[in-house]
């Protein structure tokens, strides 16, 4: 479907002072360029300058039937005919024709001239390239300026080079078309002496295939038949790999046999993209044709398109056929000069349908234009198509800035960024009458038209008047038939129909580009200056407000608002300098005044797009419920405060408090957003409002928000009562009405809301709806958050819930570790709550990360604070606040926290120093005694602990036992504490350790005796150990541990306790 709107496209137009009748036409690099009547000379005329002056004019070496401009270089390249001969030439410096330098030197590809051009400056040159076909069409590459010459059966590639006088050194031209043409417009600012040259690169064989049209662009090549298209994408492999060639042995066969030789066969439609287009029945195969050795080239097949004719389109089988092939490429503003261009567009027409498809990414057909009469001509552009009829000039908008916004910004179609699809329906804008036109091109913002009135030719008039004849002859046989058979065609309709068309023709004559004739009664060469991109979008802003003023959800409107949209997005991505006709002055002064003028129309196209985007917005938030969603990042490009779109969307009428969907997705997600902005207490208050009457589930989402920290809160909370009366009490609901309360400093009512529920249902709560107690954190693991006015009156008096709560929140991924302790720091209870929840952590957390960070953490604070509390329980402590958990807690309920060993009871007694030390102490060595806590991590810790202490002797002998070190153990147990000997080797000395009874603990305690002989406890811990080795030695091993100067009635005892044991084992 085609959308028609009376917009004004076309601004002012002017008649083009032609002296003699014009030939063919064509345009680029600000020059207009017309082949007189005659074929043999060519005048180029100036479209940046009032009245199209003369630039200047030169004859060509044949009478002319192509000509075709390039940007990149700055050329003319022409198909040309002399003396039943067609050749192939191009044309350089053709400016200094302007100059009155008569001068015009003629060579062949690949040779330069020497003398003139190289003494006495550059000129005018006509470059010969020979050709083993004959040329039928050409095509300059707008990105490269490469040259593409289809002939009969091949195409080939040249490859466009600057030949630097005098050290002749060769490189590609990359340069941008604005580049090249500003140089070469002056001719006095050539310094350095370019001269322009071509080299065979690449032949692509088509046997099959009888190109009439061809493109290029960045490396896709395009051919046109009748009624066939077919694009490759040519690519230069460096690798001097086996050359990947398609080709196809087999010769078109030819299936006409002798009884069909009067009927016309017809292939079927077919449409192949990507890589399917492999499957069409073009074989093609690849030629290297340079001199350089740079790698091969291969190629892969892109889209490939045939057609059918319809008779059902009003167009007889002589007008079928396929016209206006070109590749469009579109460069972005991020782009640099040398990159390959962004997207590439491919579009190419029928007599009533054109066709618009995109290359890059993915080949995908974007737009069918469905024209309301047969068009003879289309051209393509950034922004519009423009075509031609008989006697009219249209223009329809186009999609490829919708294509080329997505491959730009990776954020569009999200909640951030939008863009209306490149599947929008087209429109056509106000059409603009003429006469007899013939042909159109388009520079820029000019449109060229030729138009030519009653020039129908004698040949022409006799060609008609036999194919009349013809059709009459096919009438008469085919009424003839359906009469013998019984049928009379005059009673049927459709059957009359069918008879008035030409169906037995095995042939037809193609409809060729005409002749001009010297017997043309009339003709005009109009030049039609396109308006402005800003003028046309404001003229469409104007003309939506009619569907506006109807009906704010007109699909009309949200489909006029979306072209304006796409208008201006082609302005905004294009490179800034080419948004303006260029200016000829070179003077830094009006370059300086240009540059002020392009800023100053971004500027206010920039302004002109947070427009539409409102309009859009606010189209969409009125909208239905399938595009709702639209509202939200429309509005956020239109860079309108929250305020200012409540206020487009406010009810007009105070009867109707009904709010569109889209204004009610925008207003939740902006409500959701963790953001610095706060509403005022009135904005925040009609949000309340707004929210009440369409969505009163989201209330407490809303007043969680801190943007809505100045709302009113004994207004709220009576508007939260009724809703809580209306539909029950909710854990979300309580914690948001105590939120508003403690603002109210209402504290009994507030603790009697908090009292409501258990504490594993308020951390429910807290899950449902994290930021009333949390905000910030949006941004992700590193962003820091802030505790709300609820979570410091926790921590006062609710510490427990508060830290349950951030468990919960924590193990459902609501807030990070880091995070957490910045709030505990912001709260000041890093040194209580903030432990508290760490010890919470261990109880819960199953990420073994996790477990072991808050290991490592706990370690290092049970270690401060034994440094840092006093040992003497006699000496009161300063006031704190006692732990959530005591250690007997953690040990009960954490698996992380290991019971206490017995000795470590004989080694620190309990209640030998004060509570806050012996807690912390308590907790370290539950820590060691567990099985989580890795001992090389909390070493270097210990290191600032003294082992002079007890408490302190028992942490390091701890992590010396934890490494299996048992020997130094013991030694350094019987040096500090001997008493815990036993009690100690009772807990480790087992299984596989029990030989160090005997082989380490019985010698020490020997040796130890020896020179103390009164200490009661060595000789109460020998006689302990000498019970254990009885039971565990044989007698004569027991023998052999008996030192040799040891008292025989000492030992004995023991000694026949192992031999009663031996017998009766």
């Amino acid at each position: 479907m085609v959308h028609v709107y009376n917009c004004h496209p076309y601004a002012s137009q002017q008649i083009v002072q032609v002296e003699q009748e014009p030939g063919l036409v064509c345009c680029g690099g600000g020059a207009l360029f017309v082949v007189t009547i005659g074929g043999c000379k060519v005048e180029a005329y100036n479209l940046d300058q009032e009245g199209c002056p003369l630039i200047c004019r030169f004859a060509t070496m044949g009478n002319v039937r192509s000509i075709l401009h390039s940007n990149i270089g700055d050329y003319l390249v022409t198909i040309e005919e002399k003396n039943s001969a067609t050749y192939l030439r191009a044309y350089t410096n053709w400016r200094y024709q302007a100059e009155e330098k008569a001068r015009v030197g003629v060579r062949l590809l690949g040779h330069l001239l020497r003398g003139a051009s190289q003494r006495g400056g550059v000129q005018m040159e006509i470059i010969e390239i020979p050709l083993s076909e004959r040329p039928v069409a050409v095509a300059c590459c707008p990105v490269t300026g490469d040259l593409l010459v289809g002939c009969d059966k091949t195409l080939v590639l040249f490859t466009l080079r600057r030949q630097n006088h005098p050290n002749m050194s060769q490189h590609n031209i990359q340069a941008p078309s604005n580049t090249q043409q500003s140089s070469s417009q002056n001719p006095d600012q050539t310094s350095n002496h370019n001269f322009l040259d071509f080299e065979r690169s690449v032949i692509l064989h088509l046997p099959a295939t009888k190109p009439v049209q061809v493109a290029l662009c960045a490396g896709y090549v395009a051919v046109q038949t009748d009624l066939e298209v077919l694009v490759l994408k040519l690519e230069a492999n460096y690798k001097q790999n086996e050359l990947e060639l398609e080709e196809s042995s087999e010769e078109p066969k030819d299936d006409v046999t002798e009884d069909q030789a009067d009927f016309l066969i017809l292939p079927r439609h077919q449409e192949l993209l990507g890589e399917r287009a492999k499957d069409c029945d073009i074989p093609v195969s690849i030629e290297k044709a340079g001199l350089e050795e740079r790698g091969q080239n291969t190629f892969s097949y892109v889209l490939f398109r045939r057609f059918t004719p319809d008779y059902l389109q009003g167009c007889s089988v002589e007008e079928t056929h396929l016209h206006s092939l070109k590749l469009q490429p579109l460069f972005t503003s991020c782009q640099s000069p040398v990159e390959e261009p962004t997207c590439v567009f491919c579009f190419f027409s029928l007599p009533t349908t054109g066709y618009l498809y995109s290359l890059k990414g993915g080949v995908e057909l974007i737009s069918i234009y469905q024209y309301p009469e047969k068009v003879l001509e289309a051209v393509l552009t950034d922004h519009l198509l423009h075509v031609i009829t008989q006697n009219a000039l249209q223009c329809f908008t186009v999609r490829c800035a919708a294509v080329a916004a997505r491959f730009e910004d990776p954020y569009i179609d999200t909640t951030m960024r939008a863009c209306p699809p490149s599947s929008l329906e087209v429109c056509a804008l106000r059409m603009q009458l003429f006469i007899g036109l013939r042909s159109l091109c388009v520079c820029g913002c000019h449109v060229i038209l030729l138009s030519t009135a009653d020039t129908e030719t004698p040949e022409e008039t006799e060609r008609n008047a036999q194919r009349r004849g013809l059709m009459l002859k096919e009438h008469t046989v085919l009424t003839g038939i359906f009469l013998a058979v019984g049928i009379d065609p005059t009673t049927t309709p459709a059957l009359e129909s069918l008879l008035s068309r030409p169906l037995l023709s095995r042939k037809w004559t193609m409809s060729s580009p005409k002749e001009t004739s010297a017997v043309g009664h009339g003709w005009n060469l109009y030049v039609v200056d396109t308006v402005p991109l800003l003028t046309l979008y404001q003229e469409m802003v104007e003309y939506s407000q009619q569907y506006a003023q109807n009906n704010q959800q007109a699909q009309s409107l949200w489909h006029l608002l979306s072209e304006a949209h796409l208008l201006l997005r082609a302005a905004l991505l294009r490179p800034s300098q080419v948004q303006h006709c260029r200016s000829n002055g070179g003077a830094a002064d009006v370059r300086s005044e240009g540059q002020v003028a392009i800023q100053t129309d971004r500027l206010k196209m920039e302004e002109a797009f947070r427009e539409n985007c409102a309009q859009l917005g606010d189209c969409f938030s009125k909208g239905n419920q399938r595009h709702c969603h639209q509202a939200l990042p429309y509005y956020r490009m239109s860079g309108l405060a929250v305020t200012e779109v409540m206020a487009r969307n406010r009810p007009l009428s105070r009867t109707s408090h009904t709010y569109g969907p889209g204004f009610l997705f925008y207003l939740k997600h902006y409500l959701l957003e963790e953001t610095d902005q706060h509403l005022s207490q009135e904005a925040a208050d009609e949000v309340i409002d707004i929210l009440s009457q369409s969505e009163p589930s989201q209330l407490i989402s809303v007043c969680a928000s801190p943007t809505m920290k100045n709302v009113n809160p004994t207004r709220t909370l009576r508007i939260l009562q009724h809703l809580e009366d209306s539909a029950g009490v909710s854990v979300a609901m309580t914690i948001t009405m105590a939120t508003l309360l403690l603002r109210l400093d209402d504290l009994p009512q507030y603790t009697q809301l908090m009292e409501r529920h258990a504490e594993m249902v308020f951390v429910y709560g807290f899950i449902e709806e994290p930021r009333l107690l949390l905000h910030g954190g949006g941004g992700g693991q590193h962003t820091n958050i802030c505790p709300t006015a609820l979570t410091r009156q926790m921590a006062k008096s609710q510490p427990g819930l508060l830290v349950a709560a951030m468990v919960g929140l924590h193990e459902n991924n609501k807030v990070q570790l880091e995070q957490v302790d910045h709030m505990f720091q912001v709260l000041g209870c890093e040194n209580s709550l903030q432990v508290d929840f760490w010890e919470a952590m261990l109880m819960a957390s199953s990420q073994e990360a996790v477990i072991q960070e808050l290991l490592f953490r706990l370690s290092s604070v049970y270690i401060d604070r034994l440094m840092h509390t006093s040992t003497d329980k006699h000496v009161p402590a300063p006031p704190a606040r006692k732990s959530l958990k005591s250690a007997d807690d953690l040990i009960n309920s954490c698996s992380h926290y290991g019971a206490l060993y017995p000795w470590l009871t004989v080694l620190c007694p309990p209640y030998s120093t004060g509570f806050q030390h012996q807690e912390a102490l308590h907790k370290m060595q539950s820590l060691l005694c567990g099985p989580s806590l890795s001992v090389g991590s909390v070493t270097p810790l210990l290191e600032s602990l003294s082992d002079k202490t007890l408490w302190g002797f028992s942490l390091h002998l701890l992590c010396a036992t934890r490494k299996g070190q048992y020997d130094t153990s013991i030694e350094e147990l019987l040096d500090q504490c001997p008493q815990a000997i036993i009690a100690y080797a009772n807990h480790h000395l087992q299984d596989e350790y029990m030989d160090l009874w005997w082989q380490k603990l019985l010698p020490e305690l020997c040796n130890r005796t020896r020179s103390a002989s009164d200490n009661s406890i060595l000789l109460a811990a020998l006689k302990e150990t000498l019970v254990v080795v009885a039971m565990e030695t044989s007698p004569t091993q027991f023998l052999e541990l008996i030192p040799d100067d040891g008292t025989a009635s000492y030992f004995l005892p023991h000694l026949l306790t192992c031999s009663q044991k031996h017998l009766l084992a």
